[in-house]
């Protein structure tokens, strides 16, 4: 994509377009192409993982595994010395055959259903996130043993997907979860919060181990010894020169780290920033329209098939291998849900036509996880790269 493409989309080049990029074109002239391909490379996977190490020393990452549960990419990460964290029963399934220490998983979705909760405490998992008196009961029934983190509410602002409202607590709501835990003899252990996803507003974590300060107050009150702080995840793939890079938000965490108690044992939960950059989705023109004077890209896979964050707020560069006059296409998916559009005013060449390929790089999280088979479209087939 040129620079003059880009300016005409107004919006800012990437930062640079990962290796895999390439990779994926290579591979596909070579093999084929029969349908969705979703390309990973493994060592990018190994040169996201160390960058996020280095950016963060005193920072433990645990691998959000819903960003992208393949067997051989939590294979990598496994190697590279990433712990991980769970919100279901099925990824900590997959993480307890690969042989991985239980008393290193964490279970951060806050909602369990029982018999999650069993399997979990039966398999030897310790930690587990609560944020509402009921959860806290129910850990009491099923887990009494357990050590509980709390998760409180912090700024979403900056977030491309913000996800406050539906999770975490504040003021008397987080008192009333903290006297439950002190009702029934739990271990209350520390705090997590939630930027937000692809958090572009460093202040967030700020605020948050701040928040989680004050928190440790109020459990000290209460007779508990707060030793873990768990910055959750959020940090974003930098795809855009106004995405602020791991290591700037690493020196943020840094600083403030630097006032809490080395005792603290300081975790963090990212995903994206470990497996997006690390992808590249192959994806087919199926057909095209012109309706209203606005012309139509369908493609082999869309909103069903794993594309579910391409939007105005989470645009991933869209690479077409023809040339000539840009023009503004809107891109939909092939089900017969009229929901499954995309993108609208997609700068692309206007002689695109059926049977045309589309790379979209950065696309290793949260595509394949949240591919469905929809109208009997097939999801992309996983390609991981060694």
């Amino acid at each position: 994509m040129s620079n003059k493409q880009a300016r005409r989309d107004d919006r800012p080049l990437p930062v640079a377009l990962p290796a895999v990029l390439t990779t994926a074109r290579n591979r596909v002239a070579i093999m084929g192409y029969q349908q969705p391909l979703l390309y990973v490379s493994s060592e990018q996977l190994r040169i996201n993982a160390r960058c996020f190490r280095a950016a963060m020393p005193r920072v433990r990452p645990h691998f959000a595994v819903k960003s992208n549960p393949d067997r051989r990419i939590l294979d990598v990460l496994h190697e590279e010395g990433i712990h991980f964290e769970v919100a279901s029963r099925s990824e900590l399934a997959v993480l307890l055959d690969m042989g991985v220490d239980p008393d290193n998983i964490f279970y951060s979705n806050p909602i369990k259903p029982d018999d999650y909760i069993h399997y979990a405490v039966s398999h030897g998992v310790r930690w587990y996130a609560v944020d509402s008196v009921a959860e806290v009961e129910k850990m009491h029934r099923h887990a009494p043993q357990a050590s509980l983190y709390l998760r409180i509410s912090v700024s979403n602002l900056g977030a491309a997907w913000p996800l406050e409202g539906k999770f975490g607590v504040i003021g008397r709501e987080a008192e009333a979860v903290m006297d439950a835990c002190m009702q029934y003899g739990m271990d209350l252990a520390g705090v997590t919060f939630h930027v937000g996803s692809q958090c572009l507003n460093s202040d967030n974590w700020v605020e948050g181990i701040r928040a989680a300060q004050r928190t440790f107050g109020a459990m000290r009150q209460r007779g508990y010894r707060p030793r873990l702080l768990n910055l959750g995840g959020g940090f974003p793939v930098q795809m855009h020169a106004d995405v602020p890079s791991i290591s700037d938000i690493g020196k943020r965490i840094n600083d403030e780290l630097a006032n809490l108690d080395n005792g603290f044992t300081v975790i963090a939960e990212p995903g994206r920033n470990l497996v997006a950059s690390a992808g590249c989705l192959v994806t087919r023109v199926v057909g095209t329209a012109i309706r209203n004077g606005q012309r139509w890209l369908y493609l082999d896979t869309g909103i069903y098939g794993g594309l579910m964050e391409l939007n105005d707020r989470f645009r991933y560069p869209v690479i077409s291998e023809r040339v000539g006059e840009m023009v503004s296409w809107t891109l939909a998916g092939p089900t017969c849900d009229s929901l499954d559009i995309c993108l609208r005013n997609q700068l692309l060449p206007e002689s695109m036509q059926s049977g045309d390929l589309l790379f979209l790089p950065f696309t290793g999280a949260y595509t394949s996880s949240c591919a469905t088979r929809f109208n009997g479209f097939p999801p992309p087939m996983v390609v991981v790269l060694s």
